[in-house]
């Protein structure tokens, strides 16, 4: 996949900067952008193999974590604060509203078409390391 120059959020067009490319896990990768002109917060492009998922993780802290839907088939799994559990499907062709996500909440993406699925995480302040806790699945 081609690197990004810009990134559409809330019809907004946003310049964006490649960072760099990082292996998360076994099927699936993460292309960082810092946004230009913006340094309160930075862009994840995921891209998870069909049958992958991503890490269990839960969000330890942060001002604001923006998960969305970009390409591909698989769902989103959410537990929340209040041990709700909130399942979001997608498929290709789907126009799908940015989902926040608190502190606390526990989050999975799982891949389960016959290719790729690709979504966006945006988190304010920038990522640093021991933002996400991963917990054993």
């Amino acid at each position: 996949m081609s690197k990004l120059t810009e990134f559409t959020f809330h019809n907004q067009h946003l310049p964006v900067t490649f960072v760099e490319s990082q292996t998360v896990k076994k099927g699936v990768t993460c292309d960082i952008y810092s946004f230009d002109f913006d340094d309160s917060r930075d862009l994840a492009i995921v891209r998870v193999v069909t049958g992958e998922t991503t890490p269990l993780q839960r969000v330890v802290y942060g001002t604001k974590t923006i998960e969305g839907y970009l390409s591909g088939i698989g769902t989103l799994t959410v537990l929340s604060n209040d041990n709700v559990t909130h399942d979001y499907s997608f498929r290709t062709g789907d126009e799908a509203k940015p989902i926040d996500i608190s502190v606390g909440d526990i989050m999975q993406w799982h891949a389960t078409g016959k290719s790729s699925l690709t979504f966006y995480e945006i988190c304010e302040p920038p990522f640093m390391s021991g933002r996400f806790e991963t917990l054993p699945e």
